[in-house]
């Protein structure tokens, strides 16, 4: 038997080696990839939180901290990121980024102070907004992004704050602005 192992060449070795792996060939990998699928759980995703954020300004609630101009306007609202500016607070898509003191942003909110004119918690958070907003457009090119912001006012906002925030918004991409007004002047009518 040693002397048949040692007359085997070399070439019939290997033809007996090919002869077994083809009898039992390597199972093949019949798992699921899931990563496509996490991609597109995650559009979905950014998707639906677009939609139901842009959905939400729409149904405002007046009080006395938030009081909306009077206008006879006819143009509907698109879709924007909606920003409101209350006496007492700035808040960007439902949630609260700075606080006011009666209509007035503290000058340590503030790029250079009491004489700036970027409001530095706004600007990172529309930053932020806009860098999602790209990425969207990246993913979903029938999405793109056009700068678009609804601005919901008190009507006693004092002008210095507005213009802070609309440099802000500028700043940051954001050119696109719309005006929320109210179509019946209702709630103590216009000041």
């Amino acid at each position: 038997m040693a002397e048949e192992e040692e007359q085997a060449s070399m070439g019939a070795v290997k033809r007996e080696i090919r002869r077994r792996i083809a009898k039992h060939p390597e199972p093949e990998g019949h798992g699921l990839n899931i990563y496509p699928m996490m991609d597109m759980m995650t559009i979905l995703l950014v998707f639906m939180v677009m939609q139901f954020a842009s959905s939400s300004a729409a149904a405002i609630t007046q009080s006395e901290e938030l009081r909306i101009p009077y206008s006879t306007t006819e143009i509907e609202m698109g879709e924007a990121t909606p920003i409101q500016i209350s006496r007492n607070a700035i808040v960007v898509d439902g949630n609260t980024i700075l606080e006011l003191r009666n209509g007035l942003v503290d000058p340590s909110q503030k790029q250079g102070g009491g004489t700036g004119f970027l409001i530095t918690p706004l600007f990172r958070e529309m930053g932020r907004i806009r860098d999602l907003q790209k990425l969207i457009e990246q993913r979903t090119p029938s999405r793109p992004f056009k700068g678009e912001v609804q601005i919901v006012a008190d009507s006693r906002t004092p002008f210095r704050t507005l213009s802070e925030v609309i440099y802000t918004l500028g700043q940051t991409e954001f050119s696109n602005l719309r005006f929320v007004t109210n179509k019946t002047g209702s709630i103590g009518g216009p000041d």
